[in-house]
């Protein structure tokens, strides 16, 4: 005799339109990790709602994603700003009424501060990039989602959250603190019909972070730096974060998924004797 899922199991689904008609909410949306989450979602059906402080990644973004047949609005939003959150949530609630998807991308490893040379000014400004506006992004939509009974958050943080990160403990224990804040908040809102995971991102060539510049030479040490042997893009990030918000996760909630090419399982920092300070691509060692 074989049993039956129940009704609350999301059924597999359209592998081609893993969102279709859901609405996503992107922070950051308009270029390097967030622009290819907010192409990809479009790309399977959601209709995407685009926070960006860039007036000129915001709009063109949208024209891209509207190009090539998606749905796409972009708000003006410094999610630093409690009145800018506010009113991205008043206008995407007016709207449809509800959310379905939130990915919290925003986030800055500026300023690198040693942290025997940091203080509360360096520790303010890590804050507000990378800690408080999750909490307040979060906050201004989670009500929807407990109303509808369902939602997926996705939390953007960064392997160094889940590792020692000796350069600046100040920022890695911010993205610690998100990653944690994900575990918590899924068990908190489980029963609620949300789900809330994380990804831990290294070693992606944004245009905030490259990895090229300075390293032109020694792009054939990627098979030492990385076990997946090459450096990361945005859509890695991308069709992780897919699998998050879609139904393909349903039964996976309270976890920090590392999207490094290997580098938290295969090893970390390593202090170098001939530059004199922590690498994570050693050319030397010596």
């Amino acid at each position: 005799m074989s049993i039956q899922a129940p009704d609350n199991v999301p059924p597999i689904g359209d592998w081609n339109r893993l969102l279709e008609g859901r609405v996503a909410v992107i922070t950051g949306g308009g270029d390097g990790i967030g622009g290819a989450i907010s192409r990809l979602f479009a790309a399977h059906g959601a209709l995407i709602e685009i926070a960006e402080i860039d007036p000129e990644r915001a709009s063109l973004i949208q024209k891209e994603i509207e190009r090539t047949g998606g749905v796409a609005r972009s708000h003006i939003v410094d999610v630093r700003n409690d009145d800018h959150v506010e009113r991205l949530a008043a206008a995407v609630l007016e709207k449809h009424g509800h959310i379905d998807v939130l990915v919290n991308n925003v986030g800055d490893y500026r300023p690198i501060v040693p942290f025997e040379r940091s203080g509360p000014d360096s520790w303010e400004q890590m804050y507000q990039y990378n800690q408080r506006h999750v909490y307040a992004v979060t906050r201004a939509f989670t009500d929807s989602m407990i109303s509808a009974r369902r939602g997926s958050i996705v939390n953007i943080h960064s392997v160094e959250g889940m590792r020692g990160y000796p350069q600046d403990p100040v920022y890695g224990s911010m993205k610690a603190a998100i990653a944690h804040f994900t575990t918590c908040l899924a068990v908190s809102l489980g029963h609620l019909g949300i789900r809330v995971n994380g990804i831990g991102t290294d070693f992606t060539q944004t245009p905030a972070v490259d990895y090229f510049a300075g390293f032109e030479e020694h792009q054939h040490l990627w098979p030492t730096w990385a076990p997946v042997g090459r450096l990361g893009w945005p859509e890695d990030q991308a069709r992780v974060a897919l699998f998050l918000a879609s139904d393909q996760s349903a039964y996976v909630t309270g976890h920090n998924i590392p999207v490094d090419g290997g580098t938290r399982a295969g090893g970390g920092w390593f202090w170098s004797l001939t530059t004199q300070s922590w690498v994570h691509r050693p050319t030397s060692l010596k």
